[in-house]
């Protein structure tokens, strides 16, 4: 038995997924005539009380996407040091839309709307001009960290005062909806932009979506096409993303549950230097500087356990809907023992 903790992307889509995928009702997308696309964007863009919505093959394609509607090259940008925007997509945001970044020093992934205040540039025009405020909810490289809702109004606020757009990365929105008991309509009356994931989370095999408000999606389409990301009978995707709305989103409960209880055992092992507080679904956590990472790891994948290291000593964990309990008893087991081994 493998046992698969490296992402809540590994997981693969259930029969009862395939079947919906198989009977979906197609057509040309490209000519906005796939009914089951149409469904799935229609249908989340009312989740979030948004008029307009856009099916994506990843999410980086639909932040890159948003990004590049806000902006024009030579603009700044506004996210965390941590933000996936400017970590994990290739330096899109400076390739695709020539903009660069401010990154803000902030906790665990987030930071707070005093901090976006400060770093607004001047208008003077040998400034880069300031366009763009992105957070990412939950944090990834934050441990799957929940943003305080009432911070998020507060930079909207700062938003609306100097003008600036907002941008979601909602990638694990879905976590953080489940865990803080808040709404999608919340989010949607917050940002001009928000994309969200189906399968970080929710078992989908590809796909993301972008949502946002009427004038700003106009061009949506055309940035999506000049990025290659214009598909045809795709319906068969979107499918999967109406199967996983229905009966895998209340269900992230339970990956947060065993998050929380990988962590409670990690934080009793002596070889650990910190556990990170978990939230959600992700479990960063670091080992003492006399363990070699590299060995922690192998020593695991000996035992057919996969994560994955993000180096200086830190790895993480992250469950998903295809750890079952059967695999997390034996996880809890072997990480009980590993105090005891040499490494």
């Amino acid at each position: 038995m493998i046992i698969d903790l490296r992402s809540d992307t590994v997981t693969k889509p259930s029969k009862a997924m395939l079947e919906a995928m198989m009977e979906a009702q197609v057509g040309d997308d490209v000519f906005r005539e796939d009914e089951t696309v149409n469904q799935l964007e229609t249908r989340i863009a009312k989740m979030f009380g948004k008029p307009s919505a856009l099916f994506f093959p990843s999410g980086t394609m639909a932040n890159q996407t948003a990004i590049k509607l806000h902006t024009n090259p030579g603009d700044q940008v506004i996210c965390d040091k941590f933000a996936h925007i400017y970590n994990y997509e290739s330096g899109g945001v400076a390739f695709n839309s020539g903009v660069s970044c401010k990154l803000l020093d902030g906790h665990r992934g987030m930071f707070t709307a005093e901090q976006v205040k400060e770093a607004i540039n001047p208008e003077a025009y040998y400034y880069s001009p300031t366009r763009l405020v992105e957070i990412e909810n939950t944090a990834n490289r934050g441990g799957g960290s929940c943003w305080d809702f009432n911070e998020i109004l507060k930079i909207r606020e700062v938003c609306d005062t100097y003008n600036l757009g907002f941008h979601l990365d909602g990638a694990r929105i879905w976590n953080a909806l489940v865990e803080k008991k808040e709404t999608l309509k919340q989010y949607g009356e917050v940002f001009d932009t928000i994309s969200v994931c189906l399968s970080k989370g929710l078992g989908c095999p590809v796909g993301s979506v972008l949502v946002g408000d009427e004038e700003i999606m106009k061009h949506a389409l055309r940035i999506r096409k000049v990025f290659g990301g214009n598909m045809r009978q795709v319906g068969y995707l979107a499918a999967a993303g109406l199967y996983a709305l229905d009966n895998n989103i209340d269900r992230l409960v339970e990956d947060h549950k065993k998050a929380k209880e990988i962590g409670k055992v990690l934080s009793t092992l002596s070889i650990i230097k910190t556990v990170e507080p978990i939230e959600t679904n992700i479990v960063i956590f670091e080992l003492n500087k006399d363990v070699n990472e590299t060995k922690f790891i192998q020593k695991l994948k000996d035992k057919n356990i996969h994560i994955i290291g993000m180096g200086t000593n830190k790895l993480r964990i992250v469950t998903h809907l295809d750890y079952t309990d059967a695999m997390h008893e034996i996880f809890i087991e072997i990480l009980k023992n590993l105090g005891s081994l040499e490494i």
